[in-house]
């Protein structure tokens, strides 16, 4: 059965089938979240955000949602059908029986906390204190959805405690310098512990049948095995960056375009022994382009590979960030269509063009891209 925009259905398998229905994040009432573990070891020993926290300006609040609102006016162009969520007070600060934090962050990145797997939306653990409520601002949308689509499953996974034990302390160093965080990273000696399952929805990019996952600062095992046990009918496989100091979300690293070939930040590739289901398969690894800025925005927590957080429209077509010239152009190379689409004044409210969508329709059903593992 054909999709309509008068109907709402969940569906979404894939990274790359045509996109019908999505939801953008808003820049309302974001906030630089005060120091906590997850946070400190995330923002950069560089970074201008050291040691800041409050509301962003309005001034950047007001261009971030321009520029989101544009994006979103860009897409309903284009027939695609675009929710938005609704922005608790981030204000507010975050307490529960084992920790507190004064405030909390935003609602612009979905993709963060929502994970669309065929006919089920699942709202992640999420690793930040400051972000342990971040589902909120988009309950409103899940709900709605479950009324209108009787196959719609709302799930949630378990909230984690966030005590000090699910943080090694050794990242609360703040010199800790590049050099040994990607000697961690190789060692894969995260920030996150395995005290409980934790893990951020942008960890994961979906294959069909198989689920991708990052371990890093964000996911950690134990959440990468309740995945796999939450999603009994799909392989998950975990994969790692070891040229990454900061492994936050997959999307800057790792993003598949179409079937059979994906872009891999050539900074952070992916390890050989991790590249055998790609290769048995057919699948074409390639570098991404470099990116067009050498730092990031100001008050930005991203990296500059921002350029390679790109949304698909469908194998044929990508949205690029419009100053990021080069992959504009290897995009171009690969045969897609480029959409331009101004955001870069946005990213420090929570990243990219992947970042701040989350599915909630792709056709196409469930397909195995890797049949021989």
């Amino acid at each position: 059965m054909a999709w309509s925009p008068d109907k709402t259905e969940v569906k979404s398998w894939n990274e790359w089938d045509t996109l019908r229905h999505v939801i953008v994040g808003r820049a309302d009432d974001c906030h630089i979240p005060p120091e906590e573990p997850a946070l400190d070891a995330k923002v950069p020993e560089d970074s201008d955000m050291r040691g800041q926290w409050g509301r962003r300006p309005q001034e950047t609040i007001d261009r971030a949602n321009e520029l989101l609102d544009n994006f979103a006016d860009q897409l309903r162009k284009r027939s695609v059908r675009v929710d938005r969520p609704v922005s608790i007070d981030h204000s507010q600060p975050v307490a529960t029986p084992d920790f507190h934090t004064d405030s909390q962050f935003g609602c612009m990145p979905p993709r963060d906390v929502l994970l669309t797997v065929g006919h089920e939306m699942l709202e992640a653990t999420m690793s930040y204190r400051c972000r342990w409520f971040e589902y909120l601002n988009y309950r409103p949308l899940l709900k709605q959805y479950w009324e209108e689509d009787p196959n719609f499953r709302h799930e949630a996974a378990p909230k984690p405690r966030l005590t000090d034990a699910d943080y090694n302390p050794d990242y609360l160093s703040e010199k800790i310098g590049d050099a040994q965080r990607l000697e961690w990273a190789a060692e894969k000696f995260f920030v996150t512990t395995e005290e409980e399952p934790l893990f951020d929805a942008a960890d994961v990019l979906r294959f069909g049948k198989d689920l991708v996952v990052q371990h890093g600062f964000t996911t950690n095992l134990k959440g990468i095995e309740w995945l796999r046990r939450h999603f009994p009918d799909h392989r998950v496989h975990t994969v790692n960056f070891p040229g990454d100091p900061y492994p936050i979300h997959i999307d800057a690293t790792f993003t598949p375009l179409r079937p059979g070939l994906i872009l891999n930040n050539p900074q952070r590739r992916l390890p050989e022994e991790q590249r055998g289901m790609f290769e048995k398969n057919g699948w074409e690894i390639v570098d991404a382009a470099q990116p067009a800025h050498n730092t990031p925005p100001p008050l930005c927590y991203s990296s500059t590979w921002l350029s390679m957080n790109v949304l698909v429209l469908d194998p044929k077509t990508v949205c690029v960030e419009k100053s990021e010239v080069y992959q504009a152009e290897q995009m171009d190379e690969l045969g897609m269509e480029v959409v331009e689409v101004e955001l870069r004044d946005a990213y420090a409210f929570g990243g990219g063009l992947h970042c701040c969508t989350a599915d909630v329709y792709r056709d196409g059903d469930c397909e195995d891209y890797f049949p021989k593992q």
